[in-house]
């Protein structure tokens, strides 16, 4: 087995070959908390329900370019929890992600950004919603199940691709 350089630069390469083209890919520079908001609007009465509460939830997904070349995706999540007498407790989170793309083909660009990019913010997302609902008194705390971000691309361009033929 032989080392292989670390980097595409000609600089790391020692059999003076011609640069590689960098691979496709992107750097995670920030995230970020834009905007949390967590009610618990019937507490204390709230943390002794009974049973199981019916659990409402939302995702969006936006993603914009900005004059520097790097690119904001925005992850926001709406949970309401309800029992039938009364709201339980009601998270909204909008967690971003500032993103520098590299090597990536312009028909790749949108997918990159609204599946591969939530991918890597979900789970601090999670943790925050998590931490929310725990420190709201509910224990176990709130724990969001693995989004599919790849069906909610597909749903979205299938839904695209129907509105033209619908107006």
């Amino acid at each position: 087995m032989t080392d292989a350089p670390l980097s595409n630069s000609p600089a790391a390469d020692t059999t003076g070959a011609a640069a590689q083209p960098t691979m496709p890919g992107f750097r995670i520079l920030a995230q970020y908390v834009r905007d949390l908001s967590f009610e618990n609007p019937r507490a204390p009465d709230s943390l002794r329900i009974e049973g199981k509460p019916s659990i409402d939830m939302g995702v969006e997904l936006n993603a914009s370019g900005r004059p520097d070349g790097l690119f904001e995706v925005d992850l926001k999540l709406s949970i309401k929890a309800s029992t039938e007498a009364s709201p339980v407790f009601q998270v909204e989170l909008l967690y971003g992600g500032l993103f520098q793309l590299q090597g990536v083909s312009d028909q790749d660009i949108e997918p990159m950004l609204l599946i591969e990019c939530p991918r890597y913010l979900f789970p601090y997302a999670r943790e925050i919603v998590a931490r929310a609902t725990a420190d709201g008194g509910f224990y176990p705390p709130f724990m969001l199940d693995p989004i599919d971000f790849a069906g909610i691309y597909a749903a979205r361009m299938q839904q695209a691709a129907q509105a033209p033929g619908a107006a």
